[in-house]
């Protein structure tokens, strides 16, 4: 890719994971609003009714311009990207 390729994005969607990171800082690129990065799947201990379970577990991070973003609703979106993620199964259409 250029940079040519690259000019124009507000939103950046970036995939650390895929290089093993389990938590990353990622900088925004001006002028795009916002970065949501993904880490690796890792198996954590989690508590789920009240027994610890070891589960895949994933972090992710978004950083945003509060110039452009207000932070609640930044919020709210990793939010339902999360509860989108969490709510998949084999029975899920993908379109």
């Amino acid at each position: 890719m250029s940079p040519n390729d690259m000019q124009g994005g507000t939103f950046t969607v970036n995939n650390t994971g895929s290089f093993g990171s389990i938590l990353s800082y990622p900088i925004i690129n001006y002028p795009q609003a916002a970065i949501l990065t993904f880490e690796s799947i890792v198996k954590k201990p989690v508590v789920i009714n009240d027994m610890i379970a070891v589960r895949s577990m994933a972090n992710m991070c978004l950083s945003l311009d509060h110039r452009i973003l207000d932070g609640v609703i930044c919020g709210r979106f990793l939010q339902r990207v999360k509860e989108n993620l969490e709510g998949f199964s084999l029975d899920t259409k993908v379109y």
